[in-house]
């Protein structure tokens, strides 16, 4: 599929580099990253479904554990 993106300059010039160092071209530069990205989230979404029954603590009650069993 093709497509339109917009980059900051900045970026598109390293990544032209980056593709021109490792002898492929942008795109496939970019199509690594973002699948590489997707791949992670995916990861990252499997995991809070895994511990999604897990008990929650709040914030001020684990920085209070936390304090009590010396590691702060």
């Amino acid at each position: 599929m093709r497509t339109t993106i917009t980059l900051n300059d900045n970026v598109y010039k390293a990544l032209r580099i980056r593709a021109a160092e490792s002898g492929e071209t942008v795109s496939a530069v970019v199509e690594d990253a973002v699948k590489e990205q997707v791949l992670e989230d995916l990861d990252d979404l499997q995991t809070v479904k895994e511990r999604e029954n897990e008990s929650a603590i709040d914030f001020k009650t684990f920085v209070k554990e936390l304090k009590s069993d010396g590691l702060l």
